[in-house]
């Protein structure tokens, strides 16, 4: 199985009334493209990937491959076939000032690469989220973005985070065709990277 045909831009918008770090993945005319679930309170990280809010099928798993997560890597696996895409993987120590990812596929090549656009606004937005009252604000004007390379050295897809009092919502745009089973891979990876970086601040 794999997510296609879809309609860019599209929109991770995060869940303010629960606990776990559930967010709607949908399309730029407001379709459903996916609902992914964070499971709590698990030693390694494991997160399912719905069709819907309903939950009422599981369309793809993801699941770390280490308990410490500082060079980990994630799985990405469909639940309806088996089909296993790939892996995310941390670039650990270059990530400590510029989160830096690779994407790999099934055969564990490297297909693509993401990269964070401007580390300095993560810095900005840590110094600045410890003064009372303006760090309630830092979500409007402090919003990292990540450009998705493939290994042809062509940049493929942009992430944003878009501005939002809580940090919730983050916008994808392609910007070059792709292939279909590349296209979930990097779809699948981004959302992973999302709610690792999203805990990071």
């Amino acid at each position: 199985m794999t997510l296609n045909n879809l309609n860019y831009p599209l929109d991770f918008k995060f869940k303010i009334t629960t606990l776990a770090s559930d967010f709607n993945i949908t399309d730029k005319n407001g379709t459903y493209v996916a609902y992914v679930r964070q499971k709590m309170f698990k030693l390694k990280e494991d997160v399912v990937v719905f069709n819907d809010e309903s939950k009422t099928k599981e369309l793809f798993r993801i699941q770390a491959n280490q308990w410490i997560d500082f060079n980990a890597s994630y799985s990405i696996k469909s639940i309806l076939d088996g089909k296993n895409f790939g892996r995310l993987a941390r670039k650990g120590m270059r990530s400590i000032w510029k989160s830096t990812y690779n994407i790999l596929d099934q055969t564990d090549q490297n297909r693509f690469t993401v990269t964070e656009d401007n580390p300095w606004v993560k810095i900005f937005d840590n110094m600045v989220g410890e003064i009372p009252v303006i760090s309630m604000f830092t979500g409007y004007f402090l919003n990292p973005s990540y450009t998705v390379k493939g290994v042809d050295g062509k940049d493929y897809f942009r992430l944003k985070k878009m501005p939002s009092m809580f940090g919730r919502r983050f916008q994808l745009e392609r910007l070059i065709d792709i292939d279909d089973e590349d296209e979930s891979l990097v779809i699948l990876s981004l959302l992973m990277m999302v709610l690792l970086e999203r805990s990071r601040g």
